[in-house]
């Protein structure tokens, strides 16, 4: 048996560092994913989100509403949008333009200073709770001390407890907060980019390394046959993926269907398409089947972070909200929970529809030129 050599130790060194300087797609996700996941949670992972925004339907506006509408813009949870009336407010509440609405009736301020204790009502689109918990906090203490200073010498036996004002809090879409109601139809979109992006993004780099990939370039069809070839069969098994979640949602943890399920499957299928025109892309992109999984990942990891699914997507800063609206997922999450929670329609679907198509578009097209160099 030979002894341990530091010289041949030393060879296989070298010879690593050598690899490792020709691999560099490996060696910059190396580097590179570590570098993201420390931007990501240092700077746009927030759990506590301010500056949520806000709607008002003002039946009184008055200075003690005035006074409130300060104090709920100088609390930070709020970002106070406009007025709007009763069914613009309920509209955006439902698109998910605001994350709250804030309604104040005729005669507020009289009301306030006969100490009839009326009645504020704050709307909030509780599909994320941890997403409002927190500004539903800041509102109920608003609700006690926001009139201190105005409520002084005759008015003085109106502030504290009860309190001058009776908040009421509608948590629409969630009324108990239910954490599966939000976790568990997200997960059919977390499930669904895993699954279609790192499988078919081993496609035809697997073809490359078992030699197959001849035969199917002496094959005369164009490259958007093959992609569309190789595609077509993953969404069968993606549908597969989403009739167990939905079963499962329905089944074990109860999650309400509230909008249509075929207008549901519908999206499902451009959000299926979309992320396998990635793996097929980084399929004809990477060398060998290491490298697309690698590819896949760093393509994983920000969409699952900056998609709204683990964070509140209001939390972020703005630059990493603009960075996650790149991401299908970040569309379809908003597209899901709005068909089982919110029981949206054909036009809010529409709308998060669109960036997904435009994502599949451009897709397809890289992944078509990056296969036609891969021709030559």
């Amino acid at each position: 048996m030979r002894a341990f050599n530091l010289h041949r130790l030393a060879a296989i060194v070298v010879k690593e560092f050598i690899q490792m300087r020709r691999d560099r797609m490996t060696f910059g996700m190396m580097v590179g994913i570590p570098l993201i996941q420390l931007m990501l949670f240092g700077f746009a992972i927030n759990s506590n989100p301010k500056n949520l925004p806000t709607a008002v339907v003002l039946g009184d506006t008055g200075p003690y509403v005035q006074t409130l509408l300060h104090g709920m813009k100088n609390s930070g949870y709020f970002e106070i949008l406009g007025r709007l009336d009763e069914t613009g407010a309920r509209e955006a509440l439902e698109l998910g333009r605001v994350q709250f609405v804030l309604t104040i009736p005729p005669d507020f301020s009289r009301s306030l200073l006969r100490g009839d204790r009326p009645e504020i009502l704050m709307e909030a689109d509780a599909t994320d709770p941890a997403a409002t918990s927190n500004a539903i906090s800041t509102m109920q203490e608003l609700a006690q001390n926001v009139w201190n200073r105005d409520l002084t010498g005759p008015l003085a036996a109106l502030p504290g407890k009860p309190g001058p004002v009776d908040l009421v809090i509608h948590a629409n879409f969630n009324p108990e907060a239910i954490t599966q109601y939000n976790i568990v139809p997200g997960l059919m979109g977390v499930v669904l980019t895993m699954t279609m992006v790192m499988i078919t993004s081993l496609a035809i780099t697997r073809e490359r390394e078992r030699g197959t990939m001849e035969n199917l370039l002496s094959m005369p069809a164009r490259p958007i046959e093959v992609m569309v070839g190789k595609i077509i069969p993953y969404i069968l098994v993606g549908y597969i993926q989403v009739a167990l979640i939905l079963v499962a949602a329905a089944l074990i943890f109860h999650v309400p269907m509230m909008g249509s399920l075929l207008l549901l499957l519908a999206a499902t299928f451009l959000f299926i398409a979309a992320n396998l025109a990635v793996g097929v892309t980084f399929s004809s992109v990477a060398s060998n089947q290491l490298q697309a999984m690698q590819m896949s990942f760093f393509f994983f990891l920000p969409s699952l972070l900056l998609s709204g699914f683990m964070f509140p997507f209001r939390g972020m800063p703005v630059w990493a909200q603009w960075l996650g609206e790149v991401f299908p997922l970040t569309h379809f999450l908003r597209i899901i929970r709005g068909i089982l929670l919110k029981g949206s329609g054909l036009h809010p679907t529409l709308l998060e529809l669109g960036p997904i198509v435009l994502f599949l578009a451009v897709a397809l097209f890289v992944g078509v030129r990056c296969y036609r160099q891969t021709l030559d």
